[in-house]
């Protein structure tokens, strides 16, 4: 009896919680919202708190809702999710957060995928899965990066920021007050990039960021 208190004193400590992501304000959340709440009925769950967010799955988790749902769970905590691609679009980063989950305890559930992540020696073996395919990916990126860099260097193409474009970006800031009245003269643009010995991009790139304010 005191056994079986304890244990129903855990689930209700225990909290549900349901992640929903889309990467722009024309996609819709209700989709998702349906799908959970079908799932959580069919489990006999109760949703404590619903974390919706529009946001890109390439930005990074610790600045996004779900960074601050990682620090706020705990053991036991169950999170239900659409789609493992709701997590993160990068496969590296699903494994970080996966492997978080499931070393803090909590229970991931992925309704679509139909993936159940908690602490049984199957979700074990279905995260080491997660994770060599996430090292086989890094890698790839990897080689594909090096790979364009060569033949780039080849061509005889350079590679990395110009030599240069720091200093005259300051060059510029230091002279803003002339260039503001240039302009203000009629001065053309081809001239007081001559003026200055720089390209027009220089001068644009100057410009957008904010150096003429």
């Amino acid at each position: 009896m005191l056994r079986c208190f304890y244990y129903n004193l855990k689930l209700i400590m225990s909290m549900v919680f349901a992640y929903l992501r889309v990467s722009t304000g024309k996609q819709h959340l209700e989709n998702q919202m349906k799908e959970i709440e079908k799932f959580a009925s069919r489990k006999g769950l109760v949703i404590d708190v619903w974390i919706k967010e529009v946001v890109s799955g390439k930005k990074n988790e610790k600045f996004r809702a779900l960074g601050k749902l990682k620090r706020k769970v705990k053991k036991g905590d169950i999170i239900i999710i659409t789609e493992i691609s709701r997590l993160s679009r990068t496969l590296h980063e699903v494994m970080s957060i996966l492997g978080y989950f499931l070393d803090t305890g909590v229970l991931l559930y992925s309704t679509k995928d139909g993936f159940e992540f908690d602490d049984s020696i199957s979700s074990q073996v279905m995260a080491f899965a997660f994770g060599l395919a996430a090292q086989i990916e890094h890698k790839l990126i990897s080689q594909r990066t090096r790979e364009a860099l060569a033949v780039r260097k080849a061509a005889g193409m350079q590679l990395g920021r110009k030599k240069g474009d720091n200093y005259k970006q300051r060059s510029l800031l230091e002279h803003k007050k002339q260039i503001r009245e240039m302009l203000q003269q009629g001065v053309s643009i081809s001239n007081i990039c001559r003026h200055f010995n720089i390209c027009r991009d220089t001068f644009y790139a100057f410009k957008k960021n904010g150096g003429l304010l």
